[in-house]
């Protein structure tokens, strides 16, 4: 129950940083990853409508292909910034930090994600992670994912709908 409020809040801030998108003529895309793969639910574009739909039925919980979600995520960026030079990306991965299905075999699952998360951040790629995770339950893991990344991680808790997109509105203007 608590996973699918902390889910809806987080639509909600992603339907309000769409608009805001959409009104700046940015774009956002949407890489979903759950079971053993990760899914570009949305290329990027600067369509609410093309969004909502793509949100609507965001699937939650079971495995979590973490290091999949970031090279898809890595790969989408690369691409829109060769399509784009002068594009300034910024990721936002929301997540507990809890890999548990490798892309290669007899490589940790977490271990493989922070070598992914080094070349998002090599590639001068800035990141926000949101940590998904319950407070009480709180393993650190999606602190120690943001800090491979490079960049800032905040609470779910910390970041209502609305406090949501004037943190990122905040960190897209650094």
């Amino acid at each position: 129950m608590a996973v699918a409020e902390r889910m809806q809040a987080t639509k909600g801030a992603i339907i309000s940083l769409l608009t805001d998108a959409y009104q700046r003529r940015d774009r956002v895309g949407l890489v979903v990853f759950q079971k053993d793969r990760a899914t570009i639910a949305l290329k990027p574009t600067n369509s609410v409508v093309l969004a909502k739909k793509a949100l609507a039925d965001l699937p939650v919980g079971g495995k979590t292909p973490l290091s999949a979600g970031l090279f898809a995520s890595y790969e989408v960026v690369r691409r829109e910034k060769m399509l784009n030079p002068d594009v300034m990306p910024l990721m936002i991965v929301l997540t507990d930090g809890a890999g548990n299905v490798s892309l290669t075999p007899n490589t940790p699952p977490n271990e493989e994600a922070y070598r992914i998360a080094h070349l998002i951040r090599d590639d001068d790629i800035r990141t926000i992670t949101i940590n998904m995770e319950h407070a009480a339950f709180d393993q650190g893991l999606a602190a120690k994912l943001a800090e491979h990344l490079g960049g800032p991680c905040y609470s779910l808790a910390q970041l209502r709908a609305d406090t949501l997109l004037e943190t990122i509105r905040r960190e897209i203007n650094l």
